[in-house]
């Protein structure tokens, strides 16, 4: 046996003691944001025109014959959906954004700035401006209905244009932006149309509010949560492996093309649902992936279920302050979501003019 063999044999043991110990520290990681969501999310119920205390809400949660009726609905009937919509929503949405980034190859990508959100606000808009119903046999959910239908198209139409032959991600990412744009000037000549009523609800979508969240809703949208994670965790490997380049994940038997088109899919619903419920909220999907990938780096195993927790930690968060910054006046969310991801957003645009991603 060659000193060599002896040598790496001797390594052996230690490499997987350090392995071990990453895997340690990263799922040490998951917890603690796990339980400052927790916090967040307690807060979220406590702060309002109406304050509680600990105490008040987790005996609510807990017992609630146990607090007067005014309390328990408060609580369970207006706080308790608001908060949990806020962390399902950032969870999809950072999810979404997570795995954009993944499949395109570009930290800069997510439902807000590939167009996706965008999208969605015109589908809404045509059904608050002149009442029109893609699918008509849903009057009840036509808003919603529009909103996902129309971003998915987007999606689509992002997905099929980037598989053409000479497509590079930063050809994907500016047909995002110009998607955007597209939309943006569709929704303005839909607003110089509109009513004044008309004109207000399509101001309010379109900044974003989980002032709206019922328990129907939040079981839609938890739903979607719960199909897309499982099966992006069964991907984990192969979704890791393409970070390491098209030709690498293929020489281990990744199929990229098919690989793409059904994580395309599967985040095209993921970050379309939230967006038909609560309207245009930015960033989560930006932010959230990258603090989950500066804290637990690039493998999927961990990757994903950080970037839920960010995201959910981020926008509950954002949920709390727009209750917080003036007593009795809730700010829109997206107001709050920009105010930290605008400036996230240039040190990531100023960080990879200086070194590739």
């Amino acid at each position: 046996m060659t000193d060599a063999s002896l040598a790496a044999i001797s390594r052996a043991p230690a490499a997987r003691e350090g392995y071990r110990t990453l895997g340690t520290r990263k799922r040490a990681i998951l917890l603690a944001i796990a339980l400052l969501l927790a916090a967040s999310l307690v807060a979220d119920m406590m702060i309002g025109p109406a304050r509680y205390g600990v105490s008040e809400v987790l005996s609510a949660l807990a017992r609630p014959d146990s607090v007067p009726v005014q309390t328990r609905v408060v609580i369970w009937d207006i706080r308790l959906p608001v908060a949990l919509m806020a962390v399902v929503v950032g969870a999809a949405l950072s999810v979404a954004g997570a795995q954009m980034q993944t499949i395109l190859n570009n930290p800069l990508a997510s439902p807000f700035t590939l167009g996706i959100s965008a999208a969605a606000g015109f589908g809404a808009s045509l059904a608050l401006v002149f009442g029109v119903a893609i699918v008509p046999s849903a009057l009840e959910f036509v808003v919603p209905l529009n909103a996902f239908v129309v971003a998915m198209g987007a999606a689509m139409l992002i997905h099929l244009l980037s598989q053409r032959q000479g497509v590079t991600t930063e050809t994907v990412v500016l047909l995002g932006i110009a998607l955007v744009f597209t939309f943006n000037a569709l929704l303005a000549l839909l607003q110089f149309f509109a009513s004044e009523q008309a004109l207000g609800a399509v101001v309010f979508w379109m900044m974003g509010s989980l002032g709206k969240a019922t328990w129907s809703k939040l079981a839609m949208t938890a739903g979607v949560l719960a199909l897309c994670l499982p099966l992006f965790a069964r991907r984990a490997w192969a979704l890791t492996a393409l970070r390491l380049g098209d030709e690498k994940a293929a020489s281990f038997g990744v199929d990229t093309r098919r690989l793409r088109l059904e994580t395309m899919m599967l985040v095209s619903l993921a970050a379309a649902v939230p967006v038909a419920f609560v309207g245009t909220i930015g960033f989560v999907g930006l932010v959230g992936p990258h603090i989950a990938r500066i804290l637990i780096g690039e493998d999927q195993r961990y990757f994903l279920p950080a970037s839920a927790l960010a995201g959910a930690l981020m926008l509950s968060a954002s949920s709390v302050v727009s209750k917080s910054l003036i007593p009795g006046l809730i700010f829109p969310i997206s107001i709050v979501t920009a105010l930290v991801g605008v400036p996230f957003f240039f040190s990531l645009i100023l960080t990879n003019r200086r070194r590739s991603w």
